[in-house]
């Protein structure tokens, strides 16, 4: 009997045989590459409805929010469905990335940063719809507490829409500054890759002078936590925020207290099926699929499936209460939906949210991406219809029958929602060819444990895998091993541009060179090369063997020129 519990090995989360510097090159192609067909082709269909969705937010403005199909019963509708969609699917990029830090969860690292921007994003398209239905969208900072210049005028507190101005603004801010602090080390990094003088000055300004020093990833570490502290609450509060507009009226159908963890729930649901869209969108445009694998999908399917199971629960809760209340209003909302005139709406949120979800059971359904694309695309589609029902269907049957009245959509309620979905995806994809979409940094730190590489050194030798090493050619050696590789290498790049003799040579200052530092410099002597001599006689094959060798900005000497740095330093 064994001694101890030997774990399984687990499947890599970085597929491929990716070594640091093919992940640094794969996570800055999209950035420093040009865009490829399939990019171009999604772009120019996010383009095409946003600017749709643009001609109609101007024809409404110009002309009046009486170009919608609201009316005196419905007086909430298509917007305010859509707010609360928008606003769901914001809150699964702050999940991701605040709830499974605190949780240590490393299949996050590749994701993360995606859901992070995808959330920016979402709030973005959710707060254009309670301005536009203002009427005076340039009258918008009167909803702020702040005195105005027409007399008294003071906002209302008690009222649920201004704590969605409180709560909106909050997670928006706190979600931005938590983007943009993980977003740091991958400004550098492309920095430090930039060939135009331009682009290096402008991701210098952006990673906010990043070094890469011990104290800057202490520090690094230590804001990321806490502000997954602050986001945590934040996903449980904004929703639940968002919940009260409804919850605190007395509308029947609206007048539950189980709103506030019914709506956090499908916002966590429809949120992960949106984050699911996109990483499988991204990860055939910008050709990231060694680092978006099934494995991340499939885990993605797995809450889609818990959460889709709690909505589930959340809607037979609903029907259960307006029964067991004895209230006939309750009742009749209830009735109403399944059976009243927008029983086509109730029955498709009932079919997406609880019953496609359940597919993911089936390991083979929910590793396969075509399906996964499609569950995540009918998830949305429902989580859509819940807000609908919840607002409309709860609204066009008064108290008074003589003010029961149907609702329909015009034109322009509906070009201005696809304008939105072509406005969040434009903003995507511009962000995924300026910002490096996979966190390089995080990736690294997981790549020994989770790469494919290190999985095959693992099933090979079991507890001694921490005496070998997976030098670039891919065969296990010992360590000692390995030093004779580096040995043999440096032997070669010696060979190649000539050895240092002190009695003929004297040392010149390689700091010169445009890209040695004196960390550098002090590597470069450790190898013998001590002249502008020597590095003047550097080509591809140098390039290669010195990056193999010192695994430190790879490409960068190629990138910069040293060889003709230095021919000229030598001739000068």
């Amino acid at each position: 009997m064994a001694s101890h519990y030997e774990a399984p090995i687990r499947r890599p989360l970085v597929t491929g045989d990716k070594s640091y510097h093919d992940v640094t090159v794969d996570v800055a192609a999209p950035v420093e590459g040009k865009a490829n067909k399939s990019w171009w082709i999604v772009f120019t269909i996010a383009l095409v409805a946003f600017l749709w969705g643009l001609g109609c937010i101007i024809y409404t403005i110009s002309t009046g929010i009486g170009v919608w199909g609201l009316n005196r019963t419905v007086n909430w509708a298509w917007d305010i469905t859509n707010f609360v969609w928008w606003v769901g699917i914001g809150h699964a990029g702050t999940l991701i990335s605040a709830v499974l830090l605190l949780f240590r969860q490393k299949w996050r690292m590749a994701i993360n940063r995606s859901a992070e921007a995808m959330t920016i994003f979402s709030v973005i398209q959710a707060g254009l719809f309670p301005i536009i239905h203002m009427g005076r969208p340039w009258l918008a900072y009167w909803v702020l507490p702040i005195p105005n210049q027409f007399g008294s005028l003071w906002v209302n507190f008690n009222s649920p829409l201004l704590w969605d101005v409180f709560a909106i603004s909050t997670y928006l801010s706190v979600s931005l500054v938590f983007w943009w602090t993980g977003l740091l080390p991958d400004f550098a990094m492309i920095r430090d890759r930039a060939i135009t003088p331009f682009t290096k000055r402008v991701y210098s300004i952006l990673s906010f002078g990043w070094s890469g020093r011990a104290k800057d990833w202490q520090r690094f570490e230590e804001v990321s936590l806490v502000l997954a502290g602050l986001a945590t609450p934040l996903v449980l509060s904004v929703h639940t925020i968002v919940s009260f507009d409804f919850a605190t009226s007395v509308i029947p159908g609206w007048h539950t207290t189980i709103f506030p963890p019914y709506f956090v729930a499908g916002a966590i649901f429809s949120g992960f099926a949106m984050v699911n869209t996109l990483l499988i969108i991204m990860r055939k445009v910008s050709n990231l699929e060694n680092y978006i694998t099934i494995q991340h999908i499939e885990l993605m399917n797995i809450v889609i499936m818990i959460t889709g199971s709690i909505v589930g629960v959340a809607y037979i809760t609903e029907l259960f209460i307006a029964w067991y209340s004895g209230v006939e209003y309750e009742q009749y909302a209830f009735l109403n939906r399944a059976t009243g005139p927008y029983w086509w709406a109730y029955w498709s949120m009932m079919t997406c949210n609880v019953f496609s979800p359940q597919f993911m059971w089936f390991k083979k359904l929910r590793t396969s991406i075509m399906f996964s694309f499609f569950i995540s695309i009918v998830v949305n589609i429902g989580m859509w219809f819940e807000r609908f029902v919840i607002i409309v269907t709860s609204l066009h049957r008064d108290y008074l029958t003589s003010s029961w009245t149907m609702f329909s959509p015009t034109f322009v309620d509906i070009g201005i929602f696809i304008g939105t979905i072509g406005f969040f995806f434009v903003l995507f994809l511009l962000y995924s060819r300026t910002f490096p979409v996979i966190a390089q940094a995080e990736v690294k730190s997981i790549l020994k444990g989770s790469g494919s590489k290190y999985k095959t050194l693992r099933a090979e030798h079991g507890d001694d895998v921490k005496h070998y090493v997976m030098p670039a050619g891919g065969k296990v050696t010992k360590e000692k091993a390995s030093s004779e590789d580096h040995s043999e290498k440096t032997n070669s790049l010696l060979s190649a541009i000539g050895r240092f003799d002190e009695s003929i040579h004297t040392i010149d200052d390689l700091k010169l060179i445009s890209g040695v530092g004196p960390k550098m410099e002090e590597k470069l002597h450790q190898l013998g090369i001590y002249t502008f001599e020597q590095v003047s006689k550097m080509t591809d094959t140098e390039y290669d063997l010195l990056d193999s060798i010192i695994d430190e900005f790879p490409g960068r000497a190629k990138r910069d020129d040293w060889a003709g740095q230095a021919a000229k330093l030598k001739n000068s």
